[in-house]
């Protein structure tokens, strides 16, 4: 069974949510999954690997970002306005707000969440840091995630602040999406506070799992390994997923699974069903 809900932020945003597996919410096992970069809850695997946990017991909970570009319509980016102006701190902030209504009953009472948090590419950003912050959250999996926010060369910056915002173009819709100076200003002002990435892997005393496609040409899979230098080698584990790229071999629209993307929702499920169990 899965079920939709709006979520209102402390700010007057929306979050749009899609729960999966109803059924398993009493267990208490919740896993939230946070896309990425132009992602939204409803992009190409992400259904398939809600439904996934969800036939493994798992409370599964999906979400757009209020400024992930994407608004009523569930799979068209019509709120380009707003993804101009996102930043990284109101998507760790509405990570956070979400949590919360987990542990205030948004989605019905229950004693004592176990919550594991997925984080893909730069949803890994708000996974890793919101995971240092909440006990309980008790274990981590990030996909083919940064480990660098300031991913802009010298000169890129310059003329983007001159400018005022800088254009990238989504290769599926062809539509030109500009991200707001804002963006750089967030990561300047908070990268040794709020968004010091570093410390929060360093910091965060839980499971992680990191997991990473060998041919990934998005974010190479060096970034993986510096998010596995940071963490604590004890309970930490770098995965690396040969002859795939940064999606695991899904699309969108999604076309069905494949064995990189087998292999990657088998090793964390068993990453998962050891460590809420």
């Amino acid at each position: 069974m899965s079920a939709d809900y709006i979520l209102d932020t402390k700010d007057n945003e929306k979050i749009r949510i899609s729960t999966f597996g109803e059924e398993n919410y009493s267990s208490g096992r919740i896993i939230i999954h946070v896309h990425g970069f132009k992602g939204f809850k409803d992009w190409g695997f992400n259904p398939y690997i809600a439904r996934y946990f969800a036939k493994n017991g798992y409370y599964v909970i999906t979400f757009n970002f209020s400024h992930n570009g994407i608004g009523e319509d569930p799979l068209n980016f019509t709120e380009l306005e707003k993804f101009a102006e996102n930043t990284y701190s109101r998507e760790v902030n509405e990570l956070a707000e979400l949590i919360e209504a987990v542990k205030s009953g948004f989605f019905g009472e229950i004693e004592s969440p176990r919550i594991g948090v997925i984080g893909h590419s730069r949803g890994g950003v708000a996974s890793l840091i919101n995971g240092e912050k909440y006990s309980e959250i008790k274990a981590v999996s990030t996909w083919a995630a940064i480990s660098k926010l300031d991913r802009y060369s010298e000169r890129q910056k310059e003329e983007w602040k001159i400018q005022g915002y800088f254009e990238v173009v989504n290769t599926r819709t062809n539509q030109v999406m500009r991200l707001n100076y804002s963006l750089m200003e967030d990561i300047e002002n908070n990268q040794t506070g709020l968004l010091s990435l570093e410390k929060a892997v360093k910091n965060l005393n839980k499971p992680l799992l990191i997991v990473h496609g060998e041919q990934d040409l998005a974010v190479p899979v060096k970034e993986g390994e510096t998010l596995y230098n940071w963490s604590d080698k004890n309970k930490s584990e770098l995965f690396i997923i040969k002859n795939t790229g940064h999606t695991f071999g899904a699309v969108h629209p999604f076309t069905g699974a494949n064995e990189s993307l087998d292999l990657l929702l088998d090793k964390t499920k068993r990453f998962f069903d050891e460590h809420l169990s």
